[in-house]
C-alpha cells in the first residue's frame, strides 16, 4: 500500500487541540500528566502523513485506568503493538485521522517522541531535509510503510544524535522504527 505524505497543514494543531480536549474529558477521573501532540504533524512546516499522533502521558500505576476510560469513550484498545510501556488505541472515528497512545511518563518511547519534536522544531534545516525525503519516498506508488520507515531512518539518526538519549536508547529506537 502506498504511503501518503502531504505538505504541512495549519489545521493540524487545531485538530490536535480538539481531540486533546475530548481526551481530557474522557480521562477526567484519571491522574493524567499531559497530552502531547507528537510526530510530524506536531512540527510546523514539516510534510507529514495526514495522521495526528497523540501521546496521553500517565504514571505506570494509572495506565489501566486510562485505558479503561478511553475504551469507555469509544476507543478500541489494540495493545502495545510490540512497543513496551506504550498502549495503542484506535479512535472511534476518523475526524481527524489519529493515532492515540497511552504512554508511561519517562519511558523511552515518550522521550523519543518529545526529543524528535523538540529538535525538528528547533532545526529548520533538519526539518526541511526530513520533509523532502519523506515527500520523495511517498512519490513511489509501490512504497510500503516498512521501506518508508527504513529509508527515512538516516535523517532520524541525525536528529537522534542531537538528543540526550544514550547510544543504547538510540539503537533501540531505530530498531523499533525500522532503521538499522
Amino acid at each position: 500500500m502506498a504511503v501518503t505524505v502531504v505538505p504541512y497543514s495549519r489545521e493540524w494543531p487545531e485538530q490536535f487541540a480538539r481531540v486533546a480536549a475530548d481526551l481530557r474529558r474522557a480521562v477526567a477521573d484519571v491522574p493524567m500528566l499531559s497530552i502531547e501532540h507528537v510526530g510530524s504533524t506536531s512540527v510546523p512546516g514539516l510534510a507529514a502523513k495526514p495522521v495526528i499522533d497523540i501521546d496521553v502521558v500517565v504514571r505506570r500505576a494509572d495506565l489501566p485506568a486510562a485505558i479503561t476510560a478511553l475504551v469507555a469513550a469509544g476507543y478500541t484498545h489494540r495493545g502495545d503493538l510490540g512497543v513496551a510501556d506504550r498502549e495503542s488505541l484506535a479512535a472511534p472515528d476518523d475526524d481527524p485521522r489519529r493515532n492515540v497512545y497511552v504512554c508511561i511518563d519517562g519511558t523511552l518511547h515518550l522521550r523519543n517522541h518529545l526529543a524528535v519534536r523538540r529538535i525538528l522544531r528547533a532545526r529548520p534545516d533538519l526539518r526541511d531535509r526530513y520533509g523532502a525525503i519523506k515527500t520523495e519516498l511517498a512519490r513511489d506508488p509501490a512504497m510500503d510503510i516498512g521501506r518508508y520507515l527504513a529509508l527515512k531512518s538516516p535523517v532520524l539518526q541525525e536528529v537522534l544524535a542531537l538528543s540526550d538519549l544514550t547510544d543504547a536508547e538510540k539503537r533501540a529506537i531505530l530498531a523499533i522504527n525500522g532503521g538499522t
